[in-house]
């Protein structure tokens, strides 16, 4: 009964399952890149993004005070408060604490550390402290003291704050963002323009070599990119597009082109002929036809050439870096501003996670507002 057209296979359990678990696979990075956008760096570096709504335990390097503040009790001088205070960090339970950073855990709280100085040094659970000394200290800061504590889930716009509006060029995404957007928007319209009149005269217009000219197109398809980039970044530079935004749209465009043409004449192709040879015999010109029946009629096709394209274009790398050359940074694309974040930021998870989930934004948007097309589109010319 299985193999019955329209009858429900009993394996659709196992189907259903894959999927699942397929889409949890994208899902989880996604996610956890979004929650460790908001989080700080001592959260990012103590504990994993799915324990960020709850407390965990951190550890903190404080100081008590200057021995400005110390004062002389009998025969000992004393400086007291609150370690949170003295450093403007927000209270939290202290559970272990120490005098030295290799050796965190070595008091706990209410326990009293005697210093190499001979200070002795107690740290109460709250952070309250009281370190009595035998001379008058002098001569330096404030003692060290390591704590282990229990700090509260903390989430902040502060890294996007950073990354979007510093002053700080190296830091900034924002000049990147628009410049993304700017290789972007033509470098998808472009090709699609092109492609359009290029696959109607394929499916539907007949002229000699038309046969051949489908076969280099599909051929074309599997030619390396990296095969063309220097031969190509050598023409530009003799014509002078080599360095600026119009050579990087021109090689996406011929980067691009090969699928676009063949997707979309696949499409094309299997549309109703009824419909075209009605307008023909009605006198609607080649032109006509094109722009009145066929676009309209391609548009699943043409919004899952565009999804592709501008995906390629927005997380492209390679020919960005080859064809925008720029010494300034005035053109520098969001990918090349992550890859100079590794580089000047790659202690500081918070900002790159940030920066990441920024430059994956506007992909996810456009992905989900045209996804509904993507298979239609994908399907052009599968079946009749």
């Amino acid at each position: 009964m299985d193999n019955i057209a329209g009858s429900k296979s009993s394996l659709s359990w196992a189907v259903n399952i894959s999927v699942v678990l397929i889409v949890a696979l994208w899902l989880f990075p996604t996610v956890g890149l979004f929650v460790s956008s908001f989080r700080t760096a001592d959260q990012i570096a103590t504990t994993g993004w799915w324990k960020a709504p709850f407390a965990a335990e951190q550890n903190l390097t404080l100081r008590t005070g200057s021995p400005e503040t110390q004062v002389q009790d009998g025969d000992v001088w004393v400086i007291e408060g609150n370690l949170f205070d003295e450093e403007g960090v927000e209270p939290a339970p202290i559970s272990v604490w120490g005098t030295s950073s290799r050796d965190v855990g070595a008091y706990a709280a209410g326990e009293t550390a005697e210093t190499r100085a001979g200070e002795r040094v107690t740290v109460q659970e709250n952070g309250d402290y009281r370190m009595e000394a035998p001379e008058q200290i002098e001569g330096r800061r404030g003692q060290r003291v390591f704590v282990t504590a229990l700090v509260p889930p903390e989430f902040t716009l502060a890294n996007y704050q950073q990354v979007l509006f510093s002053d700080n060029a190296t830091d900034s995404m924002a000049k990147a963002f628009f410049n993304t957007l700017t290789v972007t928007i033509p470098a998808t319209i472009i090709p699609i323009v092109v492609a359009a009149f290029a696959a109607y005269a394929l499916a539907w217009m007949d002229f000699p070599g038309r046969a051949l000219l489908i076969a280099f197109v599909v051929g074309l398809l599997v030619v390396p990119l990296q095969l063309a980039l220097i031969p190509l970044l050598k023409l530009h530079l003799q014509i002078g597009i080599g360095k600026g935004y119009l050579g990087v749209w021109l090689a996406h465009t011929a980067f691009g082109l090969p699928l676009a043409i063949y997707l979309l004449r696949n499409y094309m192709a299997g549309l109703p002929r009824d419909i075209i040879e009605n307008a023909r015999v009605d006198g609607a010109t080649e032109f006509q036809i094109f722009t009145k029946i066929i676009l309209p009629l391609s548009y699943p096709a043409l919004a899952s050439f565009a999804i592709f394209q501008f995906l390629w274009t927005w997380n492209d790398l390679l020919v960005a870096k080859v064809f925008l050359i720029d010494a300034t940074g005035q053109t520098t694309v969001m990918t090349n501003q992550i890859v100079e974040l590794l580089g000047t930021r790659g202690g500081n998870w918070e900002i790159l996670a940030t920066a990441a989930f920024v430059s994956i934004a506007v992909p996810l948007f456009v992905f989900f507002a045209m996804q509904r097309y993507l298979v239609r589109g994908l399907l052009a010319g599968s079946v009749k």
